[in-house]
């Protein structure tokens, strides 16, 4: 597989001075470092950015690189892990990371993972809000050891392996230099403590999964896709440390009458000819209930009006969206022969045709929005 450009890999121009690609080289190691970093591709581009680097902070081999690429005679000796920089080394990146070299303490308290549950709420719902109660799988700390994973009556011992650090250094001796990683102790699997006598309620683990009822306050105005965040809902935390948050995710289901669109409510008004002709007053359904709207006379086929503050409220309470009514004239059918003469007559006198054609299943629709259904 080809080489990706240098310049390229660090996201730097090609007069990019020392400086530029020292910070460029950081950043990326601050986010693909493997000891941060367990994506699968990770450790491939940490060391495409170190070779990367190593390369072009060398004023030799950046000369040779712009002059021959990857094919220079230098080629053979990009990628070594004793570049002619201390920043080049292991140990730089792990006082990046962990300060002065200090290794990270298995042992310190740690923030819970977070959870999310998806909600379906029906329009209405979403629109008023509602107080519920859901029930979600989680982990709770073990009420037998209070955590420790151990039986009662004893205690986790200091890994005699790794010394409680969580972490073994591997040395390797290469053609480019000694190499020093890092890896999790295999034998407390990177907490640094043994436990002899495991807890019998959690096996060890120090967590049992349960089933919590949570109550839960859906704020009206919420929107599809939105979320509800519940601190220190999620998962229980590590060594102490606090508990995760929990993410409701609101899904809401279609309406046959409304649709919406922010705090806005859409929907369609059938309205006979003679009324979009002469004009009328009719009603409209809304969420709030039914409202008067007066029709003038020769009103068209998708002409809308706004309902002012009849739509939905806005979550973060600043007022109520509008309702539009788009009106829909409907072309009559099953006429009278007194009514396709008088028809005819007017058709004879202006020359105007309806063509919108009757669908029964339009005005069930907005028969049910007229029963709240």
């Amino acid at each position: 597989m080809s080489k990706r450009d240098y310049y390229d890999v660090l996201g730097v121009s090609k007069d990019a001075s020392k400086d530029e690609l020292k910070k460029a080289y950081r950043k990326l190691a601050r986010k693909y470092h493997p000891d941060v970093n367990k994506e699968d591709d990770a450790a491939d581009k940490f060391k495409e950015a170190k070779e990367a680097y190593e390369v072009l902070s060398d004023d030799q081999k950046r000369t040779q690189y712009d002059q021959f690429g990857h094919a220079g005679p230098q080629s053979q000796g990009f990628g070594g892990f004793g570049g002619a920089e201390d920043f080049g080394g292991f140990g730089d990146i792990f006082d990046m990371f962990f300060g002065g070299g200090r290794r990270r303490d298995p042992n310190a308290p740690r923030q819970g993972a977070d959870l999310q549950y998806t909600m379906v709420l029906d329009f209405e719902e979403a629109i008023f809000g509602k107080e519920t109660d859901i029930e979600i799988p989680k982990d709770e700390t073990c009420e037998t050891c209070h955590g420790s994973g151990a039986k009662p009556g004893t205690k986790p011992k200091t890994c005699s392996q790794c010394n409680g650090s969580g972490q073994l250094n591997v040395e390797q001796n290469t053609p480019f230099g000694r190499v020093v990683n890092k890896r999790v102790c295999n034998q407390c699997q990177g907490t640094g403590k043994i436990i002899p006598d495991k807890c019998t309620t959690c096996g060890g683990a120090g967590k049992v999964k349960k089933r919590k009822k949570i109550h839960i306050n859906i704020p009206a105005g919420i929107d599809d896709g939105q979320q509800i965040r519940v601190a220190g809902q999620g998962e229980p935390g590590v060594n102490g440390g606090p508990a995760g948050d929990l993410y409701v995710v609101v899904q809401i289901k279609i309406h046959e009458f409304y649709k919406r669109d922010g705090d806005h409510i859409f929907c369609e008004m059938p309205i006979a000819f003679a009324q979009a002709a002469l004009g009328d007053e009719i009603e409209i359904p809304t969420v709030h209930g039914k409202v008067k709207l007066k029709i003038p006379a020769g009103t068209q086929t998708g002409k809308t009006f706004r309902l002012k503050g009849k739509g939905a409220p806005n979550v973060r309470g600043y007022g109520h969206g509008d309702q539009h009514v788009k009106i829909r004239v409907i072309t009559p059918t099953n006429l009278t022969d007194r009514q396709k003469e008088l028809l005819r007559e007017l058709n004879e006198i202006s020359g105007n045709k309806a063509t919108d054609e009757h669908e029964d299943s339009f005005f069930q629709r907005v028969k049910r929005a007229f029963k709240g259904e």
